[in-house]
């Protein structure tokens, strides 16, 4: 008889329970008590923190499909915080914020390359955030549950993967930092890896050593062993049946076929620059296809066409890898570590606040900075953050027509929205402070051309153009995409990759940094794993590249311009009492729209008694600024100040000297000499001078005519 508290399960399962410890927390796996339909389904629970992982498998291929098609999705509940979104007008989840977007990429980047090439069926992945610990983020125990949940399919998943993100608190290494350990620390650090080497790596950096990296990279493969070897256990109590399928992959007789034709058409025949080695791909692609034709008959080729296409893609990567290998020499003709020709320009655009074209060989990012009030900054409204603000933005568009391709226009993708984010997490740590810089910054990146690494053609063109607008960036950015090819234990690392070295390469990744070190690193392996000794040669030969691009950048835009464009508006700022905000505001808002209306200023107070007056004119931000000093003054001892006499007494007169403070001139101090009445020297409405003689330990004040002439 079951425990009535108990879950009963419809097809008489137990309930399976595993545990263990992981980084001073128990890390519990259940099965068989929810997601009774799914594939396999996992209730991940760490801490406070419950993650639901599902995974469904398709139960058969889909047929013309020339790529693998797997969903990797990141769902925030509010209610998993005890929130409620602050949207007035959305309460339920909807479209997935940027934030669980990225963290959607950030497991599905680990998982996708431990499916075998060729593998049809349909994969849907999905981490639920069911309750959430305040005190850590949950995304690393979603990757955790997503690969669980995928390690009980019985799908072909060379898994497990486990993922930590890693802050350096006190110069040492912690996973499952706060949110405010993870901002005061100089290392934002992912790492996904298997039991034997790392698989993805996504930084953030506060300009940090490629030493620390490496350190922290190890440092993770080691710390998350306990999660993948639970993954083990799990996997091993449940055996799940092993689903059958069927890769698709080249026919192996299409693919001799296809190799000998090409012998001795490609070589160093196509290692030619760009875009001189594409036109002749396409010729040559023409005429493969053509005489392909002929042996096999038109009518037959068509059904045999995406074969044929593929064994003869697959024939030009491995010329490439080839050619690397062999020769040291890369499909363009560049050797290892040669970067693509450089060219750039700035301030081409005349009514933008900052501009900039960066070119390097055939890829090519135009951005536009715009500057404005703090009151422009992106309300953050999800799971993990309420009314979070996002100061500087960085937005990525790349249409078809970048890649010759006809394409509908719709709103940013995932890849868009990754993209944005790492070109913005590039810049953030060079940022001037809001204290030295109050405005917002929105910097958009629209791709003109694209031939590998727009990303990083993304983030210097950014840094070009924040530099044109006068941001006062603490020192600029450059960066890099870096390949690798694996030759057994031998690695080939590429400098500044190209399309064609992506497609064929083992690993591709992009770093940046400034001349003191990293601020962004993005790594994805194509291959299980790689060892962090290889990643620490690439890193090193990362600063090389980078150093190279940064000798250009500043060729062109030395140091950001001393004053900002003639178009952005001009802001000025102040720092008050924060218990003088409610004199501003007004009641009900009153005195700051007045204020607004009639100097034409836009006004942004924070919480701190920040206060900051934009205008496109100096004299509307003088005329606000006054207005704002004389509401928020302290009185204060032996000034002199303009006032209005606003009662009369018998022993003296009541001069209100600021907004809403009022002091008493006794007779006494009305004139030189006596005075018999008050009324013979000042009445109601007169405007005198008054300076400030005492505030008595009451708070009243003590003014004086005679001493103020």
């Amino acid at each position: 008889m079951s425990n009535k508290n108990e879950i009963i399960n419809p097809f008489g399962k137990d309930k399976i329970v595993v545990e263990t410890e992981l980084c001073g927390k128990t890390l519990k796996f259940e099965v068989n008590k929810v997601g009774f339909r799914s594939t396999a389904s996992v209730l991940v629970t760490y801490g406070d923190t419950v993650v639901l992982g599902t995974a469904q498998v398709g139960t058969k291929a889909i047929s013309g499909m020339d790529y693998f098609p797997l969903s990797i999705d990141y769902e925030e509940k509010f209610y998993a915080a005890g929130k409620i979104s602050g949207s007035r007008f959305i309460k339920r989840e909807g479209r997935p914020s940027d934030e669980a977007i990225l963290i959607g990429r950030l497991i599905d980047r680990p998982i996708r390359p431990l499916f075998p090439k060729g593998y049809r069926q349909e994969v849907q992945g999905i981490a639920t955030v069911l309750s959430m610990d305040p005190s850590f983020r949950p995304d690393m125990i979603a990757m955790i549950a997503t690969s669980t949940a995928l390690m009980l399919t019985g799908a072909p998943f060379d898994g497990p993967v486990a993922g930590l993100r890693v802050s350096r608190v006190n110069n040492e290494f912690k996973a499952f930092a706060s949110r405010e350990e993870i901002e005061a620390s100089d290392l934002d650090l992912v790492v996904a890896g298997t039991k034997d080497a790392i698989i993805m790596v996504e930084a953030g950096a506060s300009e940090v050593s490629e030493q620390v990296i490496g350190d922290g990279l190890a440092w993770a493969l080691d710390a998350m062993q306990p999660a993948i070897k639970l993954q083990q256990e799990l996997a091993a109590k449940i055996a799940p049946e092993k689903l059958t399928y069927e890769l698709v992959l080249p026919d192996e007789e299409i693919q001799k076929e296809v190799n000998a034709w090409v012998e001795g058409k490609i070589g160093e025949d196509l290692r030619k620059p760009y875009p001189e080695r594409n036109e002749l791909i396409s010729v040559l692609k023409a005429e493969f296809h053509e005489a392909m034709k002929e042996v096999h008959g038109e009518e037959e080729y068509k059904d045999l066409h995406g074969e044929y296409d593929e064994a003869f893609t697959k024939a030009l990567h491995e010329d490439v890898r080839k050619g690397i290998v062999e020769h040291q020499t890369r499909p363009d003709g560049r050797q290892l570590d040669e970067i693509r020709p450089l060219s750039s320009e700035v301030g081409f655009l005349p009514r933008a606040h900052g501009s900039s074209l960066f070119t390097r060989g055939m890829t090519q990012g135009m951005n536009i900075v715009t500057l404005a009030p703090l009151s422009y900054s992106q309300l953050v409204d999800t799971m993990e953050v309420s009314d979070g603000e996002r100061r500087y933005m960085h937005h990525y568009n790349a249409p078809g027509w970048t890649v010759g391709e006809v394409r509908r226009l719709s709103g940013p993708g995932r890849r868009e929205i990754g993209h944005g984010y790492l070109a913005e997490r590039a810049v953030t740590a060079v940022l001037p402070s809001i204290e030295d810089f109050p405005y917002a910054i929105r910097s958009v990146t629209e791709i003109m051309s694209q031939n590998g690494s727009t990303s990083m053609a993304a983030t210097c063109s950014s840094v070009l153009a924040l530099m044109d607008a006068g941001v006062p960036l603490k020192r600029p950015v450059s960066g890099i995409a870096m390949g690798l090819m694996m030759d057994g234990d031998t690695p080939y690392v590429l400098s500044d990759i190209a399309d064609a070295e992506d497609f064929a390469g083992d690993m591709d990744f992009k770093v940046t940094g400034t001349s003191e070190g990293v601020t962004a690193l993005q790594m994805d392996m194509k291959v299980h794993g790689l060892p962090v000794e290889v990643l620490r040669e690439a890193l090193e030969k990362g600063k090389v590249g980078r150093a190279k691009i940064l000798e250009h950048m500043i060729s062109v835009m030395p140091e950001p311009r001393s004053n900002i464009s003639e178009h952005a508006p001009r802001i000025e700022k102040l720092m008050i009492n924060p218990e003088k905000i409610g004199a501003i505001i007004g009641k009900g808002g009153e005195t700051i729209n007045k204020i607004t209306s009639e100097t034409g200023a836009e006004i942004d107070i924070k919480d701190d008694g920040l206060v900051t007056v934009a205008a496109v004119n100096t004299e509307a931000i003088e005329k606000a600024l006054n207005w704002i000093k004389g509401l928020v003054e302290e009185p204060e001892v032996g000034k002199i100040y303009d006032g209005t006499v606003v009662k009369v007494m018998d022993f003296g007169a009541f001069v209100n000297f600021m907004p809403g403070v009022d002091g008493m001139v006794h007779i006494s101090e009305l004139a030189e000499g006596r005075v018999e009445k008050v009324t013979d020297v000042v009445k109601e409405g007169d405007s005198v001078k008054v300076k400030l003689m005492a505030i008595d330990d009451r708070g009243r004040m003590n003014l004086s005519i005679k001493e103020a002439k």
